[in-house]
């Protein structure tokens, strides 16, 4: 029977569960076979089944030797007909139906006597009926010679015909248990599926992490396909150390089932064929907010096997579940992260607030990013006025601490020139270059320009070895802590230049008293030996008086800046008051100072501009003294020493002599 002509009537499940109904009344499990029968709707859809019947029956029949002359065929219930058993002396179609329309309304025997080649031969129709209603449903058409008629050749023949009657039904049994036995099988195969499919996603759903739901995926679509390759690509964002797990290509060819995949978010197939049919399926793994990865799922298949055989609607279902119970995870995994993070931020927060020291800043910095990020490597580049460059001002690679970077070079210097944030997930094939990537070994990085109000001062950097290491989470979150991290590097410098402002004297730019006062006092606590000296610039209300007051304020910054370029670093120049100047000489006795104080009273004299002079008063301390925790007393002897110089006629040095 033709698959066409028996599909409408025999994938009926109403007959299926019919003929369940019926089976279950019976107590032989195969008696209700012989009870099953088709019906008038059925006629339509069953020539199919009545022509491959017939022909089924005419290679048993035809072996009797009495019947090797006789012509067969068969019509349908409407008279008409579907196969023949050959022959040239077989009649033409009109005449058969002719002889079938008189047997259809007669619902009876129909005979017919013609000489044929002058030959008389009997032409007649056999009605076939069904089982329970006895309607005809086909008609069986024999020719054979008037003799063989009338000597019982139509006996056989009625006999014959019930016979064709049974292949009929023998053939109409087994279409039908064959449908009920695939109904059953498909049955079975989609409790099967819902069953495991329960499962997987049961143990799916009953984790929320991210890797134990790829595992489980992974494990579930392998034991379905065990002889099968599988690949899952993920994106950038999700790492794994699952072994079959692998970072998704930034680029697929044209016609890569993968990249069809995850583009279109819907299974990919392709089929090549070898000495085995080899099959490449792409399952993406997506969810409400996107296409997270691509399973690759490759499969050698016999050619003469039917790829239907994969079920790919299960495994577009697995796929898809796995998508939702992934992306429930990563957000729920993320929810997690941004609580980590925010904890974490206000840590960094809260401790780059506790000072307002600029090296604090840095190092409370440098240890937050460190912690949060999970970074092999950190350096915190600051730019340096007096040094004309970019000084990597904390790293904890010690090749680099305290490095200067020419500004532009490498990519700290572009993130500092050009302002813009980086990040590199393969170092090797960036074709860029840096110390910091070079001397680390490392392959990840992830760098910020650091501003404040609006400028930029610096540059931040984080590396790991690892490639693929950074999110572009990590990417926009460390430019967010750049934004905090300004502000509190802000807010040290400004600190920084109050606490100067504060300390020094606003016309010559040298320390105010006060400070000088608190560090004689701190320096005693550690020193053995110090000495202060006292300038007064000679006949200074007469300067004022014959060039202004303008010169004179010109005058007196003049001699400072003789003060401070012939001093030690770490000497210590102060404004004492009006014109009178302090410098404060640790380690050096009293000899030693005069030096430095005559080289400086020369050099005022010579380089000054109207010419002015000063007179310079000594007084030293050393741990012999009693009252060397006194800065008051030290300054009261360097006082009367040039109280004494100005006495003695001005524009010269004297040392207090202890008493």
């Amino acid at each position: 029977m033709s698959e066409q002509n028996a599909k409408g009537w025999m994938d009926s499940h109403e007959r299926i569960r019919n003929g369940q109904m019926l089976a279950r009344s019976f107590k032989d499990p195969v008696d209700w076979l012989g009870r099953m029968d088709i019906n008038r709707h059925d006629f339509p859809y069953a020539s199919g089944l009545i022509a491959d019947s017939f022909h089924e029956w005419y290679k048993k029949e035809a072996a009797l030797s009495f019947t090797e002359s006789w012509k067969w065929c068969v019509f349908d219930y409407a008279g008409k007909r579907l196969a023949d058993s050959g022959g040239a002396s077989a009649p033409d179609n009109s005449l058969w139906e002719q002889i079938a329309a008189v047997s259809l309304q007669t619902a009876r025997e129909c005979t017919l006597h013609i000489d044929e080649d002058g030959m008389e031969k009997a032409f007649f129709v056999l009605p076939v009926r069904t089982r329970s209603d006895g309607e005809i449903f086909a008609l069986l058409g024999c020719a054979m010679s008037a003799e063989q008629f009338a000597k019982g050749g139509r006996n056989a023949a009625e006999a014959m015909a019930k016979h064709f009657s049974t292949c009929f039904y023998k053939q109409f049994e087994y279409i039908f248990v064959t449908d009920l036995a695939s109904v059953h099988i498909h049955e079975e195969r989609e409790s099967s599926r819902r069953s495991l499919l329960f499962q997987i996603v049961q143990r799916m759903y009953d984790s929320i992490d991210v890797d134990a739901v790829l595992t489980e995926v992974i494990a579930s679509i392998s034991a379905m396909y065990p002889g099968a390759e599988l690949t899952l690509y993920m994106s950038q964002d999700h790492r794994s150390a699952h072994p079959q797990v692998k970072p998704l290509p930034l680029c697929w060819n044209q016609d890569e089932v993968c990249g069809k995949a995850f583009k279109s978010g819907r299974v990919a197939l392709r089929t090549t064929n070898k000495d085995q049919q080899l099959v490449e399926i792409g399952l993406p793994l997506g969810g409400k907010q996107g296409v997270y990865g691509v399973f690759h799922l490759v499969m050698q298949v016999p050619t003469h096997q039917n790829t239907d055989n994969i079920d790919m609607p299960f495994l577009s279902m697995v796929a898809s579940t796995a998508g939702t119970a992934f992306e429930n995870a990563k957000l729920y995994e993320r929810s997690n992260q941004l609580i980590r993070e925010l904890r974490m931020s206000n840590g960094l927060t809260e401790r780059l607030n506790q000072s307002l020291q600029l090296g604090e800043t840095f190092e409370a910095a440098f240890e937050g990013l460190l912690e949060m990020f999970e970074a092999d490597y950190c350096c915190i580049l600051h730019y340096s006025e007096d040094k004309g460059g970019l000084e990597a001002v904390l790293c904890n690679h010690p090749a680099l601490s305290n490095e200067m970077i020419e500004v532009g070079r490498g990519i700290g210097g572009k993130v500092y020139s050009f302002g813009e944030p980086v990040i590199l997930t393969e170092y090797d094939q960036s074709g860029t270059r840096s110390k910091l990537m070079d001397f680390t070994e490392s392959q990840s990085l992830i760098a910020t320009p650091l501003s404040v109000g609006g400028e930029v001062c610096g540059a931040i950097m984080l590396a790991h070895r690892r490639p693929y290491y950074f999110s572009y989470d990590n990417f926009r979150l460390l430019q967010a802590l750049a934004g905090q991290i300004g502000l509190a590097v802000g807010n040290a410098l400004l600190h920084a230049e109050v606490h100067r402002l504060a300390n020094r004297d606003s016309l010559t730019g040298l320390y105010a008293r006060h400070y000088l006062d608190q560090s004689i006092k701190e320096m005693q606590d550690c020193d053995f030996c110090g000495t202060l000296v006292v300038f007064d610039i000679d006949n200074f209300k007469l300067v004022n008086d014959t060039y202004g007051h303008q010169k004179g304020d010109h005058i007196l910054k003049q001699v400072s800046d003789i003060l401070c370029a012939s001093i030690r670093q770490g000497d210590l120049a102060a404004r004492w008051g009006g014109e009178e100047l302090a410098l404060y000489l640790p380690q050096l006795n009293a000899e030693q100072a005069y030096v430095v104080a005559e080289r400086i009273r020369q050099r005022v004299q010579e380089e000054t501009s109207p010419s002015v002079t000063v007179s310079c008063g000594i007084a030293e301390w050393d741990l012999t003294d009693n009252d060397r925790a006194s800065a008051d007393s030290l300054f009261y002897r360097a006082d009367m020493a040039l109280y004494e110089a100005k006495n003695n006629g001005r524009n010269q040095v004297v040392i207090d002599l202890k008493t």
